[in-house]
């Protein structure tokens, strides 16, 4: 459990840390080594790569060598599917969209995808994935149904139950490229109902937003959608300065 230990202890020190999601379409192999270079100096903790349309293995493969040629950072698989699983990372969110309505979002792509996690030896690392608001993309793909970001109550149970089926992380996605990121009132409330490590991403383009959710009580902050625009380099260091803001906040209080 080398990169799930990392991490863990990566939030116990800084009290949130941030992870920035690349995404195998949008990225060319000469620009994924510039962003790579990028995503480390700005002080990300990982990087997740995924991503929810016409991705496959071979993209991912080619990426994810890219990407661990150009920085010392673990590479973690955000699978969208079976296809989308490279020997090449260090270690891949075992994930179960909780509130799909098509089982095999929930089981039978786990079910899959099991024999080849175990064949490539990559570390799994078990993860309830809950998508609230619009959802974005992955809620629609997924067949989602999704939960208004504003339940919070609704929210903490999908997360509760996924603490006592054994996942250790639980990831609360707005959707990418979605107006707004969860409430911090929502990520609070969950919080204090559960103790697994929590996940927060969507909608985070801001530093004030980014701070208040790692006050809130979000344990890794994610964000993708801000990889693609201009001047990445301030604007990443901006969001990453603000989950250790916040997270210093939660740490002075404990």
């Amino acid at each position: 459990m080398k990169v799930e230990r990392y991490l863990n202890d990566e939030i116990e020190k800084k009290g949130s840390i941030h992870i920035s999601l690349v995404d195998p379409e949008k990225l060319s192999p000469i620009e994924a080594g510039s962003l790579a270079r990028i995503i480390e100096k700005a002080g990300s903790t990982a990087i997740m790569v995924g991503g929810s349309l016409n991705v496959n293995e071979s993209m991912m493969d080619e990426l994810i060598k890219v990407i661990k040629e150009n920085c010392n950072l673990p590479v973690i698989i955000f699978p969208s599917n079976v296809n989308t699983i490279s020997r090449y990372a260090d270690a891949i969110w075992f994930m179960s969209l909780l509130n799909s309505i098509n089982t095999y979002f929930i089981v039978g792509a786990q079910v899959q995808g099991a024999a080849i996690v175990k064949k490539y030896g990559l570390e799994a690392i078990p993860m309830g994935y809950i998508i609230v608001g619009d959802g974005g993309t992955v809620g629609i793909i997924g067949q989602a149904r999704t939960i208004p970001p504003t339940k919070a109550e609704v929210i903490a149970l999908y997360a509760l139950a996924a603490q006592y089926l054994g996942m250790r992380y639980v990831y609360i996605e707005g959707g990418s490229g979605v107006p707004e990121p969860v409430p911090p009132a929502t990520i609070e409330y969950v919080k204090g109902l559960v103790n697994v490590k929590i996940i927060v991403g969507g909608g985070i383009k801001k530093r004030e937003q980014a701070e208040a959710l790692a006050k809130a009580g979000a344990d890794i902050i994610v964000t993708g959608t801000i990889l693609e625009e201009r001047d990445v380099e301030n604007k990443l260091r901006n969001i990453v300065e603000g989950v250790h803001a916040g997270g210093r906040s939660r740490l002075k209080k404990s």
